[in-house]
């Protein structure tokens, strides 16, 4: 039976949208697979790890109503191997999908479709707002560098997402840096908070992908979900209490100057060559009219680069993880940052001229 028939794009497209998702090895293994259904003519394909879901729409399909799963990451690379343009035809019968491409012909294996798991989706809308799809990914941008990986303390592996009033907050930290990141929205929320897994927030970043465009969303019972473009994504959220992020935003740093955003990175990049491996520590050193940024080894080897500025204040020798000092430079897109220093046993505090809406905290480290 022929299910489907589309150009390769129109199936590769939506099924890269969900796929991102996809666990290789499942203790289930009907969740390595996608669903692909067909109801009054419309394709979709969904994916899960029953912590999150994603649901897009596909090629429309005037062959009757069908639902089949097959594993997702083999139809992908299948598609991805054919050449640009190629007609793609999927025949389905005895459990077998095949995919027609030309003169190329694959069987794959499929599971009953009775068999996927579903996320239960909560019924009721708490709140809900929408804001430019470009909006949002430039806060995530903003932000997602500094989410834990794997830590004991759960709920650093995600991102606090923050309403209240008119104004959406998003925050991340690892323990050792904090990132902030804020917007006005056009609705008038009471305060309500939510930690988004850090799966969640690296899909959603992948899938916001048309600027101008809309992102809704909606936050539910232990849930939230975004819908955008044609692509609704369900995300259970962290369960614990996210830190109480102004408490650690110094306020009275008082050496504070300007400086390229990417005259700063370049250094930091180029001493970084000799850093230590292991500690990866860079020293800077804050004189009048010049910041240094200095970095040594095991081997007794040495970086040092020199930066011009316009300050007149005080000395300071202070060190850092270089990464941390990197991953804000690289993803906050800006010509100048200003750089707030206290002392040398004081967190700095980065932000961007004349816009409240950016911190990023970062704590010394000795070296």
């Amino acid at each position: 039976m022929l299910i489907l028939q589309a150009e390769r794009d129109a199936l590769l497209k939506p099924l890269q949208a969900v796929t991102g998702i996809v666990e290789r090895r499942h203790t289930l293994p009907i969740l390595s697979n996608v669903l692909l259904e067909n109801v009054h003519g419309q394709t979709n394909i969904l994916a899960t790890d029953l912590e999150i879901q994603i649901n897009t729409a596909g090629p429309v399909s005037d062959a009757g109503d069908f639902r089949i799963t097959t594993n997702a990451k083999k139809l992908q690379d299948i598609l991805r191997a054919l050449p640009e343009g190629s007609l793609v035809a999927l025949d389905w019968a005895q459990n077998r999908l095949t995919l027609k491409a030309g003169k190329s012909r694959f069987n794959l294996q499929t599971l009953p479709a009775e068999d996927f798991p579903l996320m239960s989706v909560g019924e009721e809308v708490g709140q809900a707002f929408s804001l430019p799809q470009e909006a949002l990914k430039n806060m995530l941008s903003q932000v997602q560098y500094s989410m834990a990986v794997q830590d004991i303390r759960y709920y650093l592996n995600g991102m606090l997402m923050q309403t209240e009033g008119d104004q959406l907050r998003l925050v991340a930290t690892d323990g050792h840096r904090l990132a902030y990141s804020s917007t006005t929205i056009d609705a008038d929320l009471p305060k309500a908070e939510v930690i988004l897994p850090r799966k969640t927030v690296l899909e959603l970043f992948k899938l916001l992908n048309h600027p101008s465009e809309p992102v809704t969303v909606e936050l539910l019972e232990n849930q939230v979900r975004f819908r955008c473009n044609e692509t609704v994504i369900v995300s259970k959220v962290v369960d614990g209490k996210f830190p109480d992020f102004n408490r650690v935003i110094p306020l009275d740093n008082d050496k504070i100057f300007l400086v390229g955003r990417t005259q700063l990175l370049s250094a930091l990049e180029r001493a970084s060559i000799l850093a230590n491996e292991k500690f990866r520590g860079a020293r800077l050193n804050l004189k009048p009219g010049v910041l240094s940024v200095v970095c040594s080894n095991n081997e007794q080897e040495e970086a040092r680069e020199e930066l011009e500025i316009a300050y007149q204040g005080g000395e300071l020798e202070v060190g850092f993880n270089i990464g941390y000092l990197m991953d804000v430079l690289r993803n906050v897109h800006v010509e100048d940052i200003q750089l707030a220093f206290g002392d040398a046993n004081r967190s700095t505090l980065f932000t961007i001229p004349n816009n409240p809406n950016f911190k990023y905290i970062v704590m010394p480290m000795r070296i």
